[in-house]
């Protein structure tokens, strides 16, 4: 069985470097690194995917109130 080789993450395309900026935040980015994203519970995956909605929404208001100026 062949593993996948580590993802290079100055390399990353935005919606997954927030991925992996959220995992390490909540300390799972280690795990996540070594065992893949397959690894984490369903309540892991959910609180990462919770924060990149809020995340992404606190951006686009910014971006929102920046084009208004």
């Amino acid at each position: 069985m062949s593993k996948k080789k580590k993802p290079d993450l100055n390399h990353l395309e935005p919606e997954e470097q927030l991925k992996y900026e959220i995992a390490g935040e909540l300390g799972l980015l280690d795990k996540v690194l070594e065992d893949g994203w397959k690894s984490l519970s369903a309540k892991e995956t959910g609180r990462i995917g919770g924060l990149m909605t809020k995340k992404k929404k606190e951006i686009q208001e910014q971006e929102r109130r920046d084009s208004e100026v």
